[in-house]
């Protein structure tokens, strides 16, 4: 019995040890990482909103990303879950997608529209980000359109 006891013992350390603060702070600076908002400079195209988890605790950040040369929604999200999920640590879902419109010259992006895929981001999520993104841009968004 001694001998279990021991074995039962040094799991529970390395259990507790694994969920430290500073094990919780690497995964929160992992996420902090990784860019909120990434848009084409210019013309209408594709976006989805993407929750990136960490693989280690409950958080998480959300993140969007939005291309020209996307033909689809699944485009954007196969290519950006896949470098983070390579990267490690993370593991990422789609919440939905649409359409923007940024003009880069006037310094106004429209966030409309969905994905026939992935349905709907919260488009108010989603521009409250590029809004944090663009300080000195009109953001706006509405559920028309495709």
């Amino acid at each position: 019995m001694k001998c279990f006891s021991v074995v039962v013992l040094n799991l529970a350390l390395v259990v507790l040890g694994f969920f430290t603060p500073a094990f919780a702070k690497m995964s929160t600076e992992r996420l902090a990482k990784v860019p909120e908002v990434d848009l084409d400079p210019n013309g209408v195209f594709k976006y989805i909103l993407i929750r990136v988890h960490s693989k280690d605790d409950d958080s998480y950040v959300d993140i969007v990303r939005g291309y020209a040369w996307a033909e689809y929604h699944a485009d954007i999200y196969d290519r950006v879950a896949g470098e983070l999920e390579r990267g490690g640590g993370v593991d990422c879902e789609c919440l939905g997608g649409g359409r923007i419109k940024h003009d880069s010259a006037a310094k106004k992006i429209h966030v409309y529209g969905y994905s026939m895929g992935f349905g709907r981001a919260k488009h108010s999520v989603s521009t409250e980000k590029i809004e944090t993104h663009y300080p000195d841009y009109e953001v706006t968004w509405a559920d028309e359109g495709y």
